[in-house]
């Protein structure tokens, strides 16, 4: 039973980080006007467990818990979408986009997790970085 409850909390913790990085890409991309096509926390081959349309974007849960994804309008793989490249960009696609706003969407995700670990350090020293032990009282690393 620990086993499942251990199991649960790491999966649970694992996805509250993955919602937080996507959402470091979901939100500049809106902020920037750019269309959001998918975000989903697990990846859905196929089908999805949930997912629900709001405005232009789709939320879901996908079957597969190997991280998650937001889909962004007009971010391209060149060697695959060889017809998409012919058309012209659109406004709300991120390949539209000036350089600027490309790169802060691109590194939001890494953003909110530097920022995410540095505000779990700090709780952690605000918590418990007042015991400590002092050095007069140890000998050869080991307090009596």
């Amino acid at each position: 039973m620990e086993f499942l409850i251990k199991a649960t909390q790491l999966i649970l913790s694992l996805s509250i980080l993955v919602v937080l990085h996507e959402l470091g890409h979901f939100v500049p991309a809106r902020l920037f006007g750019t269309r959001v096509e998918k975000f989903f926390l697990f990846f859905d081959a196929g089908f999805a467990l949930w997912k629900k349309k709001i405005g232009d974007t789709v939320f879901g849960i996908g079957w597969i818990p190997f991280g998650g994804y937001v889909k962004i309008s007009g971010m391209i793989d060149e060697s695959m979408d060889k017809d998409q490249l012919s058309k012209p960009p659109e406004p709300w696609e991120f390949r539209s986009k000036p350089a600027w706003q490309r790169l802060i969407i691109m590194v939001g995700g890494v953003t909110v997790n530097l920022l995410l670990g540095m505000l779990i350090y700090i709780g952690i020293l605000w918590v418990w970085g007042r015991d400590y032990l002092p050095l007069a009282s140890t000998t050869y690393g080991v307090e009596p």
